[in-house]
């Protein structure tokens, strides 16, 4: 089986409990894939006893700070422990070119013995296949948010089942498309539209896409208790409803 962990689940604002919103997928045969590095993730995937030099693929979903302001700091982590493995990045163009700017910004260029960085650029098309190994088979779809944005369908190729994520998306056909049937549907729950959707809304959209389970990510984590947001998807989805929590892991 293959393994989903919760690095992140806060939306924008986060706190002492709850990181950026990012995960790790952790497959039977090749190296682990992160999704999002809104913070640098290496201190957490070294408690989990993954060795750096194993992190070789990074999808971006969009360019966001709270999705990718730890890249600077990790590829720099990295290189400063004398790390060589190649480092792999995906993504939609308007995400992974301003991330290879801020790169250049930094002078990277002039890091000596940097180990080799590459960027692989997908279409803002549906369906997209963004990336595939052994493990896993990514396909992207474009979500309404307040930027070019990506929401994935994971399948496990092991055994057929589909772990969805909406990422950042108000409520729009292809978030459906995303969670349709998929065995678990880690659906945003940060708030209202425009740009996001809230807890009830993530669980219309479950209930819409015939989803089987419902997990609640990207929420408000100040001057609210997260919990609230469970009742509140299942008053709208029949499923089992979940409230991702940091270092939450899971199968699919």
């Amino acid at each position: 089986m293959a393994r989903v962990i919760i690095l992140g689940s806060a939306g924008a604002v986060n706190n002492a409990d709850h990181d950026y919103t990012h995960f790790l997928l952790v497959g039977e045969q090749d190296s682990p894939v992160l999704v999002d590095a809104g913070s640098n993730p290496l201190d957490k995937i070294k408690d989990l006893g993954i060795d750096d030099d194993q992190l070789q693929d990074i999808i971006l979903t969009h360019f966001h700070s709270d999705h990718v302001a730890g890249v600077p700091n990790m590829l720099m982590h990295m290189w400063q422990m004398g790390r060589k493995t190649p480092m792999r990045f995906y993504g939609i163009p308007h995400c992974v070119n301003r991330v290879e700017e801020t790169m250049e910004m930094y002078g990277w260029e002039y890091w000596p013995n940097f180990f080799p960085v590459s960027f692989s650029r997908i279409g803002l098309h549906d369906n997209t296949l963004l990336f595939e190994n052994r493990d896993f088979a990514i396909h992207s779809f474009p979500v309404v948010h307040f930027i070019p944005t990506i929401g994935m369908r994971i399948t496990n190729k092991h055994n057929g089942k589909v772990l969805a994520y909406s990422c950042d998306t108000e409520p729009c056909l292809n978030a459906l498309k995303i969670g349709q049937g998929a065995d678990i549907f880690i659906h945003e729950a940060g708030g209202p539209p425009p740009g996001h959707s809230t807890a009830r809304m993530a669980g219309e959209a479950a209930t819409e896409a015939e989803a089987k389970e419902l997990r609640l990510i990207h929420y408000q984590v100040w001057n609210q208790d997260p919990e609230l947001l469970v009742e509140e998807a299942a008053a709208a989805f029949d499923g089992p409803v979940h409230l991702c929590r940091d270092f939450d892991e899971f199968e699919f």
